[in-house]
């Protein structure tokens, strides 16, 4: 599962970079790209690289089980579905999307939380370890 939080993290820096050439491309045309997009793309980009520290961190802590499980769960549908929401609301006019915006920032917290509680109680994965990190699931 952390594989799969590193491999939506650089996926979406991908797709944020693209995004960003885009709005280049914009701006090289004397235009410049609406707020909507913008602000979506900043979202994708800083999500993405918590998509990748929290892949490292899930396998640095230990997080084992339905934990586990929830976390990459929670973000990843928070990752993506976030900035979709308001490309596809404020971009496309679907403006009954951006409701659903509290629910994938609401399970991007939830992840958080979880780690949160994981990294005050559990134990940290390196106490008495000698060697590299085991290989990724």
């Amino acid at each position: 599962m952390t594989r799969i939080l590193k491999t939506s993290g650089f996926l979406g820096l991908a797709v944020m970079m693209s995004v960003g050439l885009h709005q280049t491309a914009l701006l090289a045309g004397g235009g410049g790209p609406p707020g909507w997009m913008i602000g979506a793309h900043a979202h994708l980009g800083v999500l993405s690289i918590i998509g990748i520290v929290t892949g490292f961190a899930v396998e640095a802590l230990g997080v084992t089980g339905n934990v586990r499980t929830a976390v990459t769960g929670l973000f990843l549908v928070g990752q993506w579905l976030l900035p979709a929401t308001i490309w596809l609301g404020e971009g496309a006019g679907m403006l009954m999307l951006m409701p659903t915006m509290f629910v994938w920032g609401g399970a991007l917290v939830v992840a958080m939380l979880l780690m949160t509680w994981q990294t005050a109680t559990g134990d940290t994965g390196s106490q008495g370890r000698s060697g590299p990190i085991t290989a990724d699931d």
